[in-house]
């Protein structure tokens, strides 16, 4: 995939103040950044953050930026994740300088967990996971040491040798840092580094049967890679300490320095990992890729632009301060990004049909329309009309109340880039309901003649029954109104979790109350017309549809053979900037 040239944010932060006096100093000759997804699902809007900080910093300063992807828990991990996050960077515009995974060095921090039994640093334990959870403490409370954490090297040497040849089950046995159990900061109270997982890893096979710990690993795989700055998320600055000591202590030629910034958190979605892929799982949305998700792949399918994305993550900037964005900023982005691009045409996804009863039977002419007012570059488009029309029912009313300026009985009102019509009849079905309108046209006000006998005070749209392209609608509201992602979204992560924690299906099992603030209205499907012209529309291409806002021709079902158009934006917000 050819990917753009992303010029880079150049507005000041910390992290690029850090970046410039480390170069003026010499304490680092380049920058060397990496994006270090784990492999256990999709990427959402929240990563996007992260991958265009990493890029454009290390870009604006003429360094490099590796993609890792963290797989060291093989229990969650697919390569369909791995290659749903290559694409998801690329489509963001951004090209990697290394591919790297960290389960290619497992060998050398096999290495390196030996050293640190060697140097007295490291034990193993036999206790459990519970056991070793209820005697970690609390902020308040030292923790207790295990019976086993004064073993000599020489055991523990042999028994991780025993470990890495298989002889114990999963949870029998683990590798732990030894540190300090009374250490202010519960991630130094010796946490686990090592785990046995009989589980095949989807790039290592069935080779290892323990597994580093993400907490351990992740400033090893910096270290190997030389990184020089290590950017990430706030839940991970009480892990730095850690991440310095391994560092340190195991010796790393090259020292990396971990650096934290507030994430884009979002209203009126959640970007939980876990979460989502309960969603996925139990059917509630139809894929990761679902257009209401908030993955990259959901909001691509959507409709939403990588320049909008970008625009967001570089307009909310880079700090210690975690606050949430407006949903609404994110359309704005879009609306900005589309408002040149996207050709104007007309839909209609709500048809109530009209008879001209004035106009030639059988005769169809060409009327011509702009592309996009806009950007006049667009050019124009030829669009029939005919005796026969369709237009949006809500544009009707048989009784309307005061200042509805739309169509009703004795009314006159322009179609957009035709004539002005007059309705004269309404026909209903035996149940009441209005199935037809029967018109007159003016000839004398073709648009563009320079008619000026009258004016009316409503444009309507439409199209031309005979030839418009049956099409389906499909309208989005949020998948959680009103909803912070903060209300209990948790990035998932070995870090974030309890370091202890059993690495098993099971683990870290969501509570799924959430499931009941979910919006039963979050999708709306219609049966309507596009112009004729649409019927070649392919996959991704965008338009704005003349009042109803911008949409995208839905990839899945593209796919297929079927037209279907998923709603990116309204025109309007209520939102303001």
């Amino acid at each position: 995939m050819e990917t753009k040239e992303i010029k880079p944010a150049s507005s000041n932060n910390f992290i690029k103040t850090i970046m410039t006096e480390d170069l003026q100093s010499g304490k680092v000759k380049t920058v060397v950044t990496r994006f270090p997804p784990e492999p256990n699902g999709y990427l959402h809007i929240g990563h996007a953050k992260s991958i265009s900080l990493n890029f454009e910093l290390a870009s604006e300063f003429g360094g490099r930026t590796n993609l890792r992807f963290d797989d060291t828990n093989p229990v969650k991990e697919d390569v369909e994740f791995v290659n749903a996050i290559k694409e998801d960077v690329e489509w963001l515009g951004f090209k990697w300088d290394g591919l790297f995974f960290a389960s290619d060095y497992f060998g050398e921090m096999y290495n390196r967990a030996l050293l640190l039994i060697n140097k007295g640093k490291a034990y193993v334990d036999d206790l459990t996971a519970d056991q070793i959870r209820e005697t970690r403490g609390t902020l308040t409370k030292p923790g207790e040491e295990s019976p086993f954490r004064n073993r000599t090297i020489e055991e523990n040497l042999a028994l991780f040798e025993r470990m890495r040849a298989g002889e114990f089950g999963n949870g029998e046995k683990v590798l732990r840092a030894k540190i300090d159990m009374s250490s202010p900061n519960i991630n130094m109270r010796d946490p686990v580094i090592y785990r046995i997982m009989h589980t095949h890893h989807h790039n290592t096979g069935d080779t290892w049967c323990i597994y580093p710990m993400y907490a351990f690993a992740h400033p090893l795989e910096d270290a190997i890679e030389g990184v020089t700055h290590s950017i990430c998320t706030l839940e991970f600055e009480d892990q730095r300490p850690f991440y310095d000591w391994v560092v340190r202590e195991s010796e790393m030629p090259s020292v990396p320095h971990q650096y934290e910034f507030s994430k884009l958190r979002l209203t009126d979605t959640m970007m939980g990992k876990r979460y989502l892929k309960l969603m996925v799982q139990e059917g509630i949305v139809d894929g990761w890729d679902d257009p209401r998700m908030p993955t990259l792949s959901g909001v691509r399918r959507r409709g939403y632009t990588p320049e909008a994305i970008r625009a967001l993550c570089r307009e909310t900037g880079v700090s210690k301060n975690q606050g949430t964005v407006d949903f609404g900023y994110l359309e704005h982005f879009v609306r900005e990004d589309l408002k040149l691009k996207a050709p104007r045409t007309m839909a209609v996804i709500d048809p109530l049909k009209v008879v001209i009863t004035n106009y030639p039977e059988g005769q169809v002419e060409q009327l011509d329309a702009e592309n996009n007012s806009e950007n006049p570059e667009m050019g124009h488009r030829q669009i029939p009309f005919s005796r026969e029309i369709y237009i949006e029912r809500e544009d009707f009313m048989e009784t309307p109340p005061p200042k509805y300026h739309r169509l009703y009985p004795g009314n006159e009102v322009r179609l957009k880039h035709a004539y002005f019509i007059k309705c004269e009849e309404v026909v209903k079905d035996e149940a009441g309901n209005v199935i037809e309108l029967r018109c007159t046209y003016d000839p004398e006000t073709k648009s563009g003649s320079g008619f000026t006998g009258r004016k009316v005070k409503g444009t309507i749209h439409w199209v031309e029954a005979t030839q418009a392209v049956p099409t389906e609608f499909r309208l989005f509201e949020p998948l959680f109104p009103d909803k912070a992602q903060d209300e209990g979204a948790v990035e998932e992560s070995d870090a974030a979790d309890e370091a202890v924690q059993e690495e098993t299906e099971t683990a870290g099992t969501v509570d799924r109350t959430f499931l009941n603030k979910l919006n039963p209205n979050s999708l709306k499907v219609l049966k309507g017309f596009v112009e004729p012209n649409m019927k070649d529309a392919k996959a991704q291409d965008k338009f704005q549809f003349f009042r109803h806002g911008y949409f995208n021709v839905d990839s899945r079902f593209a796919a297929k053979g079927e037209l279907v158009f998923n709603r990116i934006v309204s025109l309007k917000s209520s939102f303001e900037l």
